[in-house]
């Protein structure tokens, strides 16, 4: 990736006026001039490479569309620049963390991505850093723009009388289901062996014979910072589990470990990195005590008695998920399961959306069956053991406005959006110089304006 540059307008005039022959003989080239940005061709082949890669298509012609789209962006930025949004440096870091880990999974490890992208991760990830800064400076400036697009309930069922049979979107099957759990102990004896580890781990680090980052990246079984020497970025106490929140914001002194505390997770032992403000950058090695087959039998046992009793009417399902389901999230909810996304929460799931052993479970039940006990892994990535009852299944179909109102208020309000973020390109083009290379002249663009 080739670093940013600065190019006098006099430099930008020459290039665009240079005949195709020079230009094949030109190791780089500008192709548009946006503002006072310019676009080189290595920018358009590096975007087009990307975009093999990634196998994304294009509506229309790739040499006209990919330097548009890249224009495009220019003029996202210039106004982000304009109403100074900024993207902080711990965001753009927790983005290419993200990112790269991707990649090493599909590579299948940090040597074998080396390997194959000619860089080290440390090289991979300087050169991500400003693509990504771009990227999201884009998406905070989209969201201003569409930040006060609502659509009122009327509109929607206008618009959904409008749509033809065929456009009206098919919604897959969807289950509400309800859950009891029993969480299996864990036996004293395993938890004096976690406790015991980390307590050797500390004094290790005391006595100079490693670093905790070193110790984190063998031990700990966080897998979100566990590859970063136990590493978390700058995080505020209501964002972290109340007992590590309350020893982790107590630590003045980054030489120093905790005491183990024990949370949802597991048992950690924590360091102290930085403190800025009212939030805190550590590092953390989290164990997970096993639980044994004997403890897992029992629960399951247990679960299999309530479920019968639960069948002879007893008490119902709901009853038992009030009293004695282990799973706070849903116990206060009579066991109802609740699938929440960034617009709205629901009980409702699609059967991908829902854990996979749920999902197993549920898949061929009849509403109001109740599943045998099974095994799960919790959110907390405990085991635990459960058994559901399938409350609800509603069949694949086409939308209604009655049944399916936020999912047409989603798609009318994105159409909203599009269509002010549309309106925005076209009014910015017309207010921004912009120059382009000669072979772009009969280009058919998805927006008008550019050629001047």
């Amino acid at each position: 990736m080739m670093a940013k540059r600065v190019i006098s307008l006099s430099f930008i005039i020459y290039t665009l006026s240079i005949s195709p022959a020079q230009a094949q003989n030109a190791i780089d080239e500008v192709l548009w001039v946006v503002g006072d940005e310019a676009i080189m061709r290595s920018d358009v082949e590096g975007t087009r490479q990307q975009a093999l890669l990634e196998g994304q298509r294009w509506n229309g012609d790739p040499d006209c569309r990919i330097p548009e789209q890249l224009a495009v962006q220019k003029l996202f930025l210039h106004q982000a620049a304009i109403d100074s949004i900024e993207v902080s440096e711990d965001e753009i870091t927790s983005n290419i963390d993200q990112r790269m880990e991707m990649r090493i999974q599909q590579a299948g490890s940090r040597e074998k991505l080396e390997e194959w992208g000619k860089a080290t991760i440390s090289e991979m990830r300087a050169e991500m850093r400003e693509p990504i800064r771009d990227m999201m400076m884009i998406q905070r400036m989209k969201q201003k723009l569409v930040e006060k697009v609502t659509v009122t309930p009327a509109e929607v069922r206008r618009f959904f009388s409008t749509m033809s049979e065929d456009s009206i979107p098919y919604v897959p099957v969807a289950v509400e289901v309800e859950i009891l759990t029993q969480q299996p102990p864990i036996e004293q004896e395993e938890i004096d062996r976690i406790k015991n580890e980390l307590r050797e781990y500390t004094e290790r680090v005391n006595n100079g014979e490693t670093s905790f980052a070193t110790l984190a990246r063998m031990y700990s079984e966080d897998p979100g910072s566990a590859r970063f020497g136990g590493e978390m970025d700058y995080v505020g106490r209501g964002m972290l589990d109340p007992a590590f929140a309350g020893v982790a914001f107590n630590l003045t002194d980054p030489k120093k470990i905790s005491k183990i505390v024990q949370s949802e997770f597991g048992y950690h032992i924590i360091q102290l990195i930085d403190r800025r403000g009212d939030k805190v950058k550590l590092r953390h090695i989290l164990r997970k005590p096993q639980v044994s087959q004997e403890a897992i039998d029992k629960s399951l046992a247990r679960l299999d008695s309530i479920r019968n009793d639960i069948i002879d009417g007893v008490f119902t399902f709901e009853e038992g998920a009030l009293h004695i389901s282990d799973d706070k999230e849903t116990r206060n909810n009579y066991g109802l399961m609740a699938n929440t996304t960034e617009t709205e929460r629901t009980s409702r799931f699609r059967m991908q959306d829902l854990p996979s052993e749920v999902a197993r479970a549920v898949d061929t039940m009849k509403v109001g069956e109740i599943s045998k006990p099974f095994q799960m892994i919790n959110n907390n990535g405990k085991t635990t053991c459960a058994i559901v009852k399938l409350k609800n299944r509603i069949e694949g179909h086409k939308a209604t406005i009655t049944e399916d109102f936020q999912l047409m208020k989603d798609i009318v309000e994105n159409k909203r959006k599009e269509e002010v973020i549309r309106q925005w390109v076209i009014k910015k083009i017309k207010n921004t110089y912009t120059r382009l290379n000669e072979q772009y002249k009969d280009c058919d663009f998805e927006y008008s304006g550019w050629i001047k």
